[in-house]
């Protein structure tokens, strides 16, 4: 079985915003690889309410959903924080074969980051996301390329 845990990102109203629709992307078409190669997939959407009065998880599946996603969804909507995504989800998570995080590319590398320090077992079982399209959400990437760099430089420099 194949965890695919999707991050959530900052949503302030009550529908999926661009870049959680774009993370449920990547997360429905890896979970719908490791499918067609024979495994089970498991989708984990995790966030709370950070900008808004939804959780992002639930904003997260809503958007799965409306991929025509109808397998098996957990949720952890209680987590603020990326830390708090990963460490609320290693719960369900635990018995999966191989753990894949899902979002866009640096930010799913802080995940991984994170999964490493907190559990070393799960974190030997990462698999890798089908996390880039060329031309896919093009406006955001210059943004979230540098601010994920900072993120993730910060990230290292505390270790």
């Amino acid at each position: 079985m194949t965890a695919i845990v999707v991050l959530g990102f900052a949503n302030a109203g009550p529908d999926p915003n661009a870049v959680n629709r774009w993370r449920a992307r990547i997360a429905v078409r890896t979970a719908r690889r490791y499918e067609a190669a024979g495994d089970t997939a498991i989708i984990v959407c995790c966030g709370g309410a950070v900008r808004g009065a939804f959780p992002e998880a639930d904003l997260l599946e809503t958007a799965v959903r409306r991929l025509g996603w109808t397998d098996a969804v957990r949720k952890d909507r209680d987590s603020v924080s990326t830390w708090e995504n990963i460490a609320n989800a290693r719960p369900m998570i635990d018995a999966a074969d191989r753990v894949v995080i899902c979002s866009n590319g640096l930010h799913a590398a802080k995940g991984r980051t994170y999964l490493r320090r907190q559990d070393a077992h799960l974190a030997s079982k990462l698999a890798p996301a089908l996390d880039y399209r060329v031309g896919e959400l093009l406006w955001a990437k210059p943004v979230f390329a540098a601010v994920g760099i900072w993120k993730l430089l910060r990230t290292r420099r505390s270790t």
